[in-house]
Parts: C-alpha cells; sequence; structure tokens
C-alpha cells in the first residue's frame, strides 16, 4: 500500500462522518530525507482553520506514535483547498451554485458563465454572449456564432477543469 492511500485511510476518523471529505493528498520527498505531506480538506459549509489545526494534531501525533515513514523526518500541512484550486467533486459544484465558473473542456474550449445548477452527471451554466471590441468581432464571427449562450448543460465527463471566478466588485 502506497503512502497517500495509508494517509487516507488513517485520516477517515477525523472527518466527522462523511461531513469533511478529502480534496486532495499529495506526500512527496523520500524515505531516508525530510518528507512533506500536504492534505485538502473541505466540507459543503467549509473548513475552518480551528478544524484543520485540530485534524492535523490528531493525525500528526497518530503517525508519529506508529513510526509512519520510520525514522524519516516529517512535515504535515492540513489546510483547504482555497479559491484557485479547481473544482473536482459534485459537492464543491453544490456549494458554488450562483457563482461564476471557466470551465475548460477536454477538447481546450472555454466556458464561462454563472453556475445554475448541479445534477448527478451534468451542471448547467449560464454563459453570457463574449464581449468583443469590433475588430475582434470581425475576426471572430463565424466562432462566436458556434459558441452556445444561455443556460447550457455540461457533462462532467466533458470538463476538464472548473474554477471559481474570484470577483472583488
Amino acid at each position: 500500500m502506497d503512502d497517500k492511500t495509508r494517509v487516507t485511510e488513517w485520516l477517515q476518523p477525523y472527518l466527522n462522518d462523511g461531513q469533511i471529505y478529502i480534496v486532495d493528498v499529495q506526500v512527496v520527498g523520500r524515505q531516508g530525507g525530510r518528507i512533506k505531506v500536504t492534505i485538502l480538506l473541505d466540507s459543503d459549509t467549509g473548513i475552518t482553520i480551528e478544524e484543520c489545526a485540530s485534524i492535523s494534531r490528531q493525525l500528526g501525533g497518530q503517525m508519529d506514535e506508529q513510526n509512519f515513514f520510520g525514522e524519516s523526518p516529517f512535515v504535515l500541512e492540513i489546510s483547504s483547498p482555497g479559491v484557485d484550486f479547481p473544482l473536482t467533486f459534485t459537492r464543491q459544484y453544490v456549494r458554488n451554485i450562483g457563482r461564476q465558473l471557466t470551465v475548460t473542456l477536454l477538447d481546450g474550449t472555454l466556458r464561462k458563465g454563472r453556475l445554475e445548477s448541479v445534477a448527478d452527471d451534468h451542471i448547467v451554466l449560464d454563459i453570457e454572449p463574449e464581449k468583443m471590441s469590433k475588430t475582434k468581432k470581425k475576426k471572430e464571427a463565424l466562432t462566436a456564432a458556434e459558441a452556445p449562450t444561455g443556460p447550457t448543460p455540461i457533462h462532467f465527463e466533458q470538463i476538464k477543469k472548473a474554477n471559481v471566478d474570484v470577483s472583488f466588485k
């Protein structure tokens, strides 16, 4: 069993019966040297610094007691994904209904719009027509005509990456 799988297993008791979920686990470094374990956690209502610190203390203590990496020193970092981290779970999409997203499709196409709804197999993005300058309008008139506008379903299997657009308005 690899380190990432072991860390994921050891985390389970601290996740409040699934209220908190794992977004990402990374274990980098090498045996015999310094190892860095980075864990990103989230919940449907967000996760607090206090929750991350509590889980870090408990898991870190258990890893120390059980000699998780043998004699190799390690650093354990637990935090929330942050606004720049791509959405990866349906639960994250649900929490962001009403927010602006930039979605990159597998074919490289970008779709920008407000997230209207989330289903088991797709999201609905309300795509606004792109505002273009006069020269860009002439140049891209053909491709713009092909781009969808309005409420547009996008299946999860078509999504390469989806990020929430941060607005300071």
